[in-house]
């Protein structure tokens, strides 16, 4: 029974997937207007980031559709499909979790912040314009 129910769900994520990747697509929003100065400056301040994340997880879509919406430069890294990525996430922040925000503090030291809603609050916190 277990195997039917695993291989039911993986049917339908592999059905789904399409769908969910496409409804991105159509609805991600129009990115912030920015100075070319604003601009550069938000991209230097997201370069320290990276974005952990599954292409087909609705919770990264969120995040994405954030990072979009505000205009950033942030690195994505596949944890599903790439294992250096994955081991990564799993050493620095302690468990496979995704969407995880890498975030490179001006220190040295890395701050690792899960959740999607947490991880939007930073960024519009951190980057939306006045």
């Amino acid at each position: 029974m277990r195997v039917i129910i695993r291989y039911f769900f993986r049917t339908l994520r592999l059905v789904l997937t399409p769908f969910m990747l496409l409804s991105e697509k159509l609805s991600t929003p129009e990115s912030v207007t920015r100075s070319a100065d604003e601009q550069a400056r938000a991209d230097e301040a997201s370069k320290d980031l990276a974005l952990y994340q599954f292409k087909a997880c609705p919770f990264c879509i969120k995040v994405r559709k954030e990072i979009a919406r505000l205009g950033l430069n942030i690195e994505t890294r596949d944890a599903q499909h790439d294992p250096e990525h994955r081991a990564a996430l799993e050493a620095g922040g302690g468990r496979i979790k995704v969407p995880c925000l890498k975030i490179h503090q001006e220190d040295g030291s890395e701050r690792w912040l899960y959740e999607s809603d947490e991880i939007k609050a930073w960024l519009q916190e951190r980057f939306e314009p006045a």
